[in-house]
């Protein structure tokens, strides 16, 4: 059998690599978090932002990291808040300054 490759860019991508890891279903990965398999499907496909609560109750059913899991989970945040403004570059490298001062 072929392994998959994944590229886990978002938060979405990630928890289908840690599913498909585990041969679940989308059902059941979302009644861990007590939501409905399609709106797992929504937040893979990065539809669906995934609410921050959960992510401790995944990181430790998939037994990773929960910063890991946060960290995506913001990176998707920002990009989305960003990703139509035209100036998002250029405040993105600022936000990056003010965290370096702080």
């Amino acid at each position: 059998m072929t392994k998959k490759v994944f590229h886990t860019n978002t938060l979405g991508d990630k928890l289908r690599q840690l599913r498909d890891e585990k041969n679940l279903m989308q059902r059941e990965v979302g009644a861990v978090i007590e939501v409905d398999g399609a709106f797992i499907s929504k937040v893979e496909n990065s539809e669906k932002p995934i609410n921050r609560k959960h992510l401790a109750t995944l990181s430790k059913y998939f037994k990773v990291e929960e910063d890991d899991l946060q960290t995506l989970w913001l990176a998707d945040k920002i990009y989305n808040m960003t990703k139509s403004e035209p100036t998002a570059m250029e405040s993105l490298k600022i936000v990056l300054q003010r965290i370096k001062r702080n």
